[in-house]
């Protein structure tokens, strides 16, 4: 059934089907018009009462279909201002007709990224207003492969501080972020067989591929990886503070045989230490390379402290890789000196602690309240991997990871299966689970994102 609605500036007409109710009818009428973009962002809708009027309907009836869009990320509603449609950074728009299934998804719940719209611009641009004023002229040159002294010195005080890492100026090398790292490494080993944990993200799978190396998948259970399946691998990757993804942290034992395993076979360990300041239950767990320098190359970055855009990483390598990784980068730095500058003045002057207190502080909230919602609203899923990070595994009756995938696609949710990090050789785990990621969706878009997920679980 049609009907003609007017009152916010234009005639707008929707079409409304009362076939599944009227408030459904409603939302899904005004989901499709912001959606084709007959309702641009910002435009005030109708107070409730003027709608009910308009459409025959109770004043309830048009208060819970705003409320709904509201919760979904389609509306805003402010004391004094109205409803409006939210702006874009909020909702995507596509063309009429796109299938639901392949459209930018209104929110995205997959892991791997922080909230960029808290990057500290304001302090930044005072650490770097700080780093040209001081930085000597030399600093506009080519430059050492290695990376900028200033921020080797600054980063080996503060790995050593905060992540108990043995890193020496002189064995830092400075990244475009933790895959210019990977890459470089496999480079350096000439194609060796390389373990990875699996699950892990299949993009480092192939970042090894492409570089030359060979993937070996090593299982990983709730002890972390196991040292025993490494086979002929000549070196192996690992996330041993916060097991990407299943969040599980590597075993005490398991550390010991891990470096037992490298002094044995002269095989080398990657450490992908990719979340490791935001630890919330306890104190951090200490880097794994501070047991074993000699076999560890320790692998950081700023993508998840700071933001992905900085392209800044960094390796701490053993005295005879260092030349050799630095080397394989090329002849002169491939990172941006302002950038380099710019950081190791937030890491001195101690904007870079502040800003991850603050940053841990928040994701530790959205944890709390990612937990509580489940365990309210879907008391059948299971809640792990919450001890440190920026995502959790939400544990899926089995047989349900499938379906509930796609009906969160269809809801304009983005969200990954634990299936989507199993390496494809590997046998296939009977455990279905979701790895949701809490950290990317800004503030704003947060409570919407959070009432989608829980509306979708079984």
């Amino acid at each position: 059934m049609d009907d003609f609605w007017s009152g916010v500036g234009v005639d707008l007409h929707l079409e409304t089907d009362s076939a599944d109710g009227r408030r459904v009818g409603l939302e899904r009428a005004l989901r499709d018009a912001v959606r084709d973009g007959r309702l641009a962002p910002g435009t005030r809708l109708p107070a409730t009462r003027r709608l009910a009027a308009d459409l025959g309907i109770s004043r309830g009836t048009a208060k819970a279909a705003y409320d709904q869009l509201v919760a979904e990320g389609y509306l805003t509603a402010r004391q004094g201002s109205g409803t409006r449609v939210a702006e874009l950074s909020a909702v995507q728009t596509e063309e009429p007709g796109t299938d639901t299934r392949t459209r930018a998804p209104r929110f995205d719940l997959r892991p791997g990224s922080p909230d960029v719209g808290a990057f500290p611009a304001a302090a930044w641009l005072r650490a770097l207003r700080r780093a040209i004023a001081t930085a000597p002229s030399l600093a506009y040159d080519y430059g050492d492969p290695r990376g900028r002294i200033e921020l080797r010195t600054a980063l080996s005080g503060y790995l050593g501080r905060a992540r108990g890492v043995l890193a020496p100026p002189e064995r830092i090398v400075v990244t475009s972020g933790y895959v210019q790292g990977l890459a470089l490494l496999t480079r350096v080993l000439g194609g060796a067989a390389i373990a990875m944990e699996d699950p892990g993200l299949p993009f480092h799978r192939d970042v090894v591929r492409h570089n030359g190396g060979t993937v070996l998948p090593v299982p990983v259970d709730a002890r972390g990886v196991r040292p025993e399946e490494l086979g002929e691998a000549a070196a192996v990757v690992v996330t041993p503070a916060h097991q990407y993804p299943t969040g599980v942290t590597l075993h005490p034992e398991r550390r010991r045989a891990l470096t037992d395993w490298a002094r044995a076979r002269g095989g080398l360990i990657v450490e992908d230490d990719y979340d490791g300041e935001f630890r919330y239950d306890r104190q951090p767990v200490g880097a794994l390379q501070g047991m074993a320098p000699g076999q560890v190359v320790y692998l950081g970055t700023a993508s998840k402290t700071l933001g992905p855009a900085l392209r800044l990483g960094w390796m701490v390598l053993p005295p005879d890789l260092a030349a050799e990784a630095a080397s394989a980068k090329g002849r002169v730095d491939t990172v941006g000196a302002l950038d380099q500058l710019t950081l190791a003045e937030f890491l001195t002057s101690g904007a870079y602690d502040r800003h991850v207190r603050s940053a841990r502080l928040r994701y530790r909230r959205r944890r709390d309240a990612l937990a509580t919602a489940v365990a309210e609203r879907a008391p059948d899923v299971r809640v792990t991997g919450i001890a440190a990070g920026l995502h959790a595994v939400l544990r899926l009756p089995a047989g349900t990871e499938e379906s509930v995938v796609q009906a969160a696609a269809w809801q304009g949710l983005a969200l990954h299966g634990l299936s989507f990090h199993r390496h494809p050789q590997a046998p296939t785990a009977p455990l279905d689970a979701l790895v949701v990621g809490y950290g990317t969706p800004p503030d704003s878009a947060w409570a919407g994102a959070l009432e989608a997920l829980c509306r979708v679980l079984p």
